[in-house]
């Protein structure tokens, strides 16, 4: 199925979020959407598949023309998107979402029943290698099962054409993996795909052609394999300065754990030692649930130590509160930056003055706006003091989780401190963070992008089943030997 956008529109109040944007999609084709945050990207999927209505432009299938006013009439015309989160509901089992839509489906595996829909999934698992039972409550499956989950959907609803909406976001490496493998196949056989990312070598390992955006507009198309510099330079319009591997600075012990053991949600971590210097940097990889968000939130003071000792500077500070740790210099930033890291609602002034002025007995709020401003330039946030953080995207609300951290910090504790941001955010991101291993700041991290732990890590901890399993030197590891830590084994060489 051929898949034609032409000269598509959406403005937004004063912005224009797509301007013209014309691409091509052939069937068998897996065309890469690439662009820096707040390109113009998700918006133009939206449009296409129904949760947005166009300003103006022209969309057509196989020279047909559509006018998708919902996700109805989009699945209806044979068009399935998978978001970034999958659109599953949680309390219900595998088989009850796959049935959700099924009345406005053009099942391509037959009637709409319940044995319908469990004899498809099945076979669809069978056919893509999917680890799908289908009475499971879809609760207890893993983000990457989710997204098998709603591809099945997809496909027995009558997909012709899919949408990945930066798909990788939450998954592990080896989910990765799967997910290119049944993008492929899915080609193969003839399915149009758009995949919407901005990691480079993302599109570059899976699509055969790619258009990129800047700033709602279309910047360039090219087919792959091309030179990464040029389609750097399309993205944002000059020479970026890609992340380089950084010099350890490794110094006395700042971070000390000892038979350090945790609860939290569910997960654990057990017997962790561990020792951090100041000016270290600490990369944590392990799958989903593998007990380094517990880890982190342990140390930060936000979970419960059930036995074991936590030192700063060699002091003890096991039985201190997440407060008294705020005060030591601790520093959390989490993963999901608006639901545990930002307040919704409040404005940049009001979180500046909470991070930064919560001793004052009164509020001097004019001292407090001129101190927002301030933090706004020298962090970049595109936004005003009076914004507040669900307004933002994703990577300016991780510039104001950085604007919120005190001037000098002991530690700084962080879950995916990238995760869904583009090459330069990234790079900047990291730019602030390796500027404060100067004055001492222990860094510890946690990521499911193993060439940001390999970039960035002085050493990396593979966590499994709640325990460090082993540890691997950054400059001299393999991603072989990282992917094996992860999945349970320790390589010849790697301390445990």
């Amino acid at each position: 199925m051929t898949l034609e956008l032409r000269r598509i529109r959406k403005r937004f109040g004063p912005v224009l979020a797509n301007d013209d944007v014309s691409l091509t999609i052939a069937p068998g084709e897996i065309h890469g959407l690439l662009g820096e945050n707040g390109a113009g990207k998700s918006t133009l999927v939206k449009v296409l598949s129904g949760f947005l209505d166009r300003d103006g432009g022209e969309i057509a299938l196989d020279g047909q023309p559509l006018n998708p006013r919902s996700p109805r009439d989009a699945i209806e015309a044979g068009i399935g998107i998978l978001h970034q989160e999958p659109l599953v509901f949680l309390p219900f089992s595998a088989l009850d979402n796959m049935l959700v839509g099924a009345e406005h489906g053009r099942q391509a595996g037959g009637g709409r029943s319940r044995a319908d829909a469990r004899a498809a999934l099945e076979r669809l698992c069978a056919e893509f290698g999917f680890t799908i039972d289908p009475d499971a409550p879809t609760s207890a499956l893993t983000v990457g099962e989710r997204q098998q989950l709603e591809i099945a959907r997809l496909l027995w609803l009558g997909a012709r054409v899919l949408i990945l909406d930066e798909p990788t976001t939450a998954i592990s490496q080896s989910q990765r993996e799967r997910l290119f493998a049944t993008i492929r196949a899915l080609a193969e056989q003839g399915m149009s795909v758009i995949f919407v990312s901005h990691k480079l070598e993302e599109v570059e390992s899976l699509c055969h052609r790619v258009t990129v955006l800047r700033q709602g507009a279309v910047a360039g198309a090219r087919e792959l394999p091309c030179d990464a510099s040029e389609l750097v330079s399309l993205m944002f319009g000059r020479h970026v300065e890609l992340a380089r591997r950084t010099t350890s600075m490794a110094g006395a012990p700042r971070l000390t754990l000892s038979g350090f053991t945790a609860e939290a949600d569910g997960s654990a971590i057990t017997d962790v030692d561990l020792t951090v210097g100041r000016g270290e940097v600490i990369g944590i990889a392990g799958l989903e649930g593998a007990g380094q968000r517990t880890l982190l939130r342990a140390v930060s003071g936000l979970a419960g130590v059930r036995r074991g000792t936590l030192a700063l500077d060699g002091r003890d500070v096991t039985s201190t509160s997440y407060r008294e740790r705020l005060r030591l210099g601790f520093h959390y930033m989490p993963a999901d930056r608006l639901a545990d890291g930002l307040v919704p609602g409040l404005t940049v002034t009001e979180h500046i003055a909470l991070a930064h002025r919560a001793d004052e007995k009164f509020i001097d709020w004019d001292a407090a706006r001129k101190d927002a401003e301030e933090r706004i330039a020298r962090f970049s946030i595109r936004g005003t003091p009076d914004s507040v953080p669900e307004s933002l995207s994703g990577g300016n609300q991780q510039r104001l989780l950085l604007a919120l951290m005190p001037e000098v910090a002991s530690v700084v504790l962080m879950e995916h401190p990238t995760r869904g941001l583009d090459l330069e955010s990234a790079a900047w991101i990291w730019r602030q963070l390796l500027a404060r291993r100067e004055s001492g700041t222990a860094i510890v991290f946690a990521s499911s992008d193993l060439d940001e732990l390999m970039t960035y890590s002085d050493r990396i901890l593979a966590c499994f089943s709640g325990r460090i399993i082993g540890e691997a030197d950054a400059t001299r590891t393999s991603v072989e030997d990282l992917g094996m830590l992860i999945g349970g084994k320790v390589p010849a060489g790697a301390g445990a």
